[in-house]
């Protein structure tokens, strides 16, 4: 299948998707990321099914079922002092960055052992240790990781600074103000757009005249490919192609991956009351899932067994458990210290600095600003 015809306009025309190719892959690498696609799966699934009606998690969930192909590449390729940051659809690239994933359990029900001590969220979770931060800000994070990237840079370390969004998120001028300075300092920065074509309800063929993003970044000085994001063996050799090039100096690169998401825009009802998007094309992503489609070509091959997939499977319910018990049995946070959430009593510079202003300055007393040339 030939680059050049992918989008959302002819996708559908593939029909059963034929060309995901293993030749010449580990099979350790392999059985990896087949597993790392389950077991978000099947965490997802369990999230899902706990939602209601116990109704004990303590925030809104997006869900990622569906997009399990680019996280699972990501999570075989990402080194542990590179940056990663993701959108609101969070989990998978928590996933991706090795973070633990009874943290993110116990932070999705409000607990004290959560990443964030149950302060963040799904939506805007973080794990520093892991060097992983996600936010709810539409293409927030785009600005993050191109600062990262920016002092990746100044310091001369080889590792570099991913961002993983939606194409809704390039409907913003955060990212193109983020392409621009990326493409002109060659910033280590690697952009991964998982366009799954609706922000929320909003169909980006409405929205757009075309719906390729790749080929608007390239005026900005940043490589750009599109691949069918649900052929995770695709996914990977392209990731790994293009983290190269950008580790070895080459300049930032966007990667974007076309895919779909199963569930809901958020939460795991059902959101389908206004008919936005059709059964024939629901059905063509299922009919292309990206773990049915690589696990066809491993049992082929006899790489993988149905015995070794029981036992990944009773592995990861095994997990699961563990996570639930663990953030059930967690305690709720204590009384919050709003001054050290707010105030760094360690930065005196920024308190001298601050203290200069007075809030009598800026009443409605204050002399009419007079424009002065730069």
């Amino acid at each position: 299948m030939k680059a050049i015809e992918i989008g959302h306009r002819t996708i559908m025309d593939i029909g059963r998707y034929q060309d995901l190719e293993i030749a010449g892959m580990d099979t350790a690498l392999l059985l990896s990321l087949f597993r790392q696609m389950l077991r978000l799966r099947r965490t997802e699934e369990a999230l899902v099914q706990e939602y209601h009606p116990a109704d004990e998690m303590r925030c809104p969930i997006h869900f990622c079922i569906g997009q399990e192909s680019v996280p699972a590449a990501l999570s075989q390729l990402v080194e542990s002092d590179d940056y990663l940051f993701s959108h609101h659809r969070s989990h998978g690239y928590y996933f991706a960055k090795g973070a633990p994933l009874r943290e993110l359990f116990a932070e999705i029900y409000g607990k004290a052992t959560g990443a964030n001590r149950g302060q963040a969220g799904s939506q805007d979770i973080s794990h520093q240790d892991s060097r992983f931060y996600s936010g709810a800000i539409l293409a927030g994070a785009i600005s993050l990781a191109a600062g990262a990237a920016f002092g990746l840079q100044t310091a001369g370390s080889r590792n570099i600074a991913i961002s993983g969004f939606g194409e809704g998120a390039t409907d913003e001028g955060a990212f193109w103000e983020a392409v621009s300075y990326a493409g002109a300092r060659k910033l280590p920065l690697l952009l991964v757009c998982e366009n799954n074509r609706y922000a929320t309800y909003s169909d980006q063929l409405k929205r757009h005249a075309t719906d390729n993003i790749c080929e608007r970044v390239a005026a900005f000085g940043v490589r750009s490919r599109r691949i069918f994001g649900n052929d995770v063996a695709l996914t990977w050799r392209t990731l790994r192609e293009e983290m190269m090039r950008v580790r070895e100096g080459l300049g930032p690169s966007l990667v974007e991956a076309y895919t779909y998401r199963w569930n809901s825009h958020v939460g795991p009802e059902d959101d389908g009351a206004n008919n936005y998007r059709t059964a024939a094309e629901m059905q063509f992503w299922k009919d292309n899932c990206p773990i049915v489609l690589l696990e066809e070509k491993l049992s082929a091959a006899g790489v993988l067994t149905q015995t070794a997939r029981e036992t990944m499977e009773r592995e990861i319910a095994a997990e699961i458990d563990e996570n639930f018990r663990f953030a059930k049995e967690s305690p709720f946070p204590g009384e919050a210290d709003w001054h050290a959430m707010n105030w760094n009593d360690a930065s005196p510079e920024a308190d001298r600095l601050l203290g200069t202003s007075f809030e009598s300055d800026f009443d409605q007393y204050q002399p009419e600003a007079k424009l002065e040339p730069y």
